[in-house]
């Protein structure tokens, strides 16, 4: 069966949701790298940080398909 995933990254607040947790949790790990589900990178310049959050990742991890919707 071929899993089909939506387009893009996934929403931080919907990785979130799925783990049941808080989005700085989901962020918090990213970053220091104990959630392998995408990475953060920091805009130069700026104290913002952007996160991408891997489909295939999170799906592995969580059995989460991301269909490129609200989470349910």
């Amino acid at each position: 069966m071929e899993i089909i995933f939506g387009p893009g990254s996934v929403p931080v607040n919907v990785a979130a949701q799925v783990y049941g947790k808080d989005a700085s949790w989901v962020r918090a790990g990213i970053s220091k790298g104990w959630l392998p589900i995408g990475y953060a990178t920091n805009i130069k310049n700026s104290k913002r940080t952007n996160y991408y959050i891997s489909p295939k990742k999170l799906y592995e991890d969580t059995g989460y398909v991301w269909k490129g919707e609200k989470y349910v």
